[in-house]
């Protein structure tokens, strides 16, 4: 049983018990669970139980009705069922940790995206960690009859303004040529592993990014990001299956080649699809010439004049 699923169940019992004690209330709340936490992705198994699992979900409200009406919501959850399904819930106030029962929908956006409205300009999409952004969009909304919480999750859904993408699409290159095309086999070529393995991590997480921004994603916690990037129809299989030959190949010896092989592998995937979608008309695999030429495609005059790794 995985969590999501479990909340999803879990709230159907309790629906018709908050319907009554809350009328009113209920009417512009949303109910779902989404933020932290590998239930929230979908990435859960039987060891994620052994910590912070249970049947529960989020009950957002407006703040100054979650404030207003914070007694007789807190009597209303206090009826609410303590077991589901075999599984203790998480929705007693000292299990739920902030992650669950009732949240204001404000504070919920403002923790992950440090503002107090949906990002509206370049500077304040910019500022905002991917990870950050693949949180507070993850997950299920069971429901939203008072429509506040999807509106701020459906401007998020739409992803970066088109000249912040290239932006970030533009560093993630430069950074897997400069990590993975370039550093990586002069670090191996020198007999050293634990450069090799850094530039080799810093090629992963731009890899990895590179193919979430190209199916127009964020990419979540790196424990999740090769996990949830297979199913990404643009670049994820190919981002995963070059990371699992380099996380698996030692970084010395006579298999070495075979590291830098699957990052040129990725690399030419990469460049590939930049040509394909008119990004780029760079020739070759060598990310470091294409990353200029997505930056042909922005206009904000401001981004144009940042360093290309930074994004």
């Amino acid at each position: 049983m995985q969590g999501l699923k479990l909340a999803r169940e879990f709230y159907q019992v309790c629906q018709p018990m908050l319907r009554a004690d809350l009328a009113g209330i209920m009417d512009t709340a949303a109910v779902g669970l989404v933020g932290e936490g590998s239930e929230c992705f979908g990435c859960d198994d039987a060891q994620s139980q052994d910590h912070d699992f249970g049947p529960a979900f989020c009950l957002w409200l407006p703040r100054e009705v979650l404030l207003a009406e914070q007694p007789r919501i807190e009597a209303a959850f206090a009826k609410l069922p303590h077991e589901f399904n075999s599984f203790a819930s998480r929705l007693a106030p000292q299990r739920r940790q902030g992650r669950v029962g009732p949240l204001p929908i404000e504070d919920f956006y403002a923790f992950f995206t440090g503002l107090d409205h949906a990002p509206a300009t370049w500077q304040e999409w910019l500022a905002i960690p991917e990870y950050q952004l693949a949180a507070c969009t993850n997950g299920e909304v069971f429901e939203d009859t008072g429509g506040a919480f999807t509106r701020w999750r459906t401007a998020l859904l739409a992803c970066y303004p088109r000249d912040v993408l290239l932006k970030k699409m533009t560093a993630r290159c430069m950074v897997m040529a400069q990590a993975g095309q370039y550093n990586l086999p002069r670090s191996l070529q020198r007999n050293d592993p634990v450069a090799a393995m850094l530039a080799a991590a810093r090629f992963a997480e731009a890899a990895l990014s590179f193919a979430f921004l190209c199916n127009r994603r964020y990419m979540p916690f790196y424990k999740w990001a090769a996990k949830l990037a297979g199913d990404l129809p643009v670049l994820g299989p190919q981002a995963v299956q070059a990371l699992r030959v380099l996380a698996l190949t030692p970084m010395q010896g006579d298999q070495a080649s075979e590291a830098v092989a699957a990052v040129e592998d990725f690399c030419t995937h990469a460049a590939n699809h930049l040509r394909a979608v008119g990004l780029s008309t760079a020739p070759g695999n060598w990310l470091w010439e294409h990353g200029p030429q997505i930056m042909r495609h922005v206009e904000e005059p401001a981004l144009l004049r940042m360093d290309m790794l930074q994004g």
